[in-house]
């Protein structure tokens, strides 16, 4: 687990690489869908946290011309993050947007605490962060992407990143701007799809940049406390020049309860 690769970013505590005993788990092959999503919505009652606050995190290449024209503060720091009214799970991208061609791709706007709704809902659990990397990795030891080390294999792209330069022009050389089908590409050798990039990933460990260099190195869980829970895997957002975590070492973080148009989820459960 974890990478001494100077290239990538050794202040998120990427490293150092340290050899982990996991006991068995299943996981899904596939990050929870609309359809999923939809399912225990229905059956729960459940409100989600960006439906409860009435706004959500949108990329502003999403949004149509006319949310666009709307009124809406952006992130001060990465000001393509739009802060849209009415923006959640089944809107995507705020009023006037749904989910009706995308009832296959990952469900977003769901904060790491509706995450946990679903799962608790579903008799299943939010992966472990090395849980998640050991999915991740499909049996390859030590390469940087699921599939092996370089981006790029016979030309062909696995996964759904930002292509061209950021965030002003994507050529869409993979095939999509925002989100692609939960089954896209091809799958990693442990048959799991998009285990890099489409969205980010929910774990259930709490935040560390140095943890992992003192923590257990069996079944790991992370600190018991924290400001921010771990997410892995990048996004359609994630470029060689901004982000650049479509890695399978790479780690981020987010608030418990926040939410945008790029974050999901996967579950697992004890074998």
């Amino acid at each position: 687990m974890g990478t001494n690769d100077k290239d990538g970013f050794p202040a998120d505590g990427e490293g150092p690489v340290r050899e982990i005993t996991l006991d068995p788990f299943y996981i899904d092959a596939n990050t929870v869908t609309n359809l999923q999503f939809s399912k225990f919505i229905n059956a729960a009652g459940y409100e989600t946290e960006a439906e409860r606050y009435g706004w959500s995190f949108v990329f502003y290449g999403l949004l149509s011309e006319e949310n666009k024209k709307a009124d809406f503060q952006v992130a001060a720091q990465t000001p393509w993050w739009c802060a849209i009214q009415g923006a959640k799970w089944n809107q995507p991208e705020g009023k006037n947007s749904d989910i009706n061609d995308r009832i296959d791709h990952p469900v977003v706007h769901v904060s790491w605490n509706d995450a946990m709704a679903y799962c608790s809902w579903a008799n299943k659990r939010l992966p472990t962060e090395a849980e998640w990397e050991y999915a991740a990795r499909g049996g390859l030891v030590q390469k940087k992407f699921p599939w092996g080390d370089e981006l790029l294999q016979d030309n062909t792209h696995h996964c759904n990143i930002w292509q061209g330069t950021f965030p002003d022009y994507n050529s869409l050389d993979d095939g999509y701007l925002g989100t692609a089908p939960a089954k896209s590409f091809q799958p990693n050798n442990f048959s799991l799809y998009n285990m890099a990039g489409n969205v980010w990933e929910w774990c259930s460990d709490w935040f560390s940049n140095d943890f992992q260099k003192t923590g257990s190195r069996i079944n790991p869980v992370g600190p018991s406390a924290g400001e921010a829970k771990v997410m892995r895997g990048g996004s359609f957002l994630c470029h060689h020049t901004y982000c650049n975590r479509y890695r399978v070492a790479a780690r981020s973080s987010n608030t418990n309860d926040s939410s945008t148009s790029n974050i999901g989820f996967r579950c697992v459960k004890n074998a």
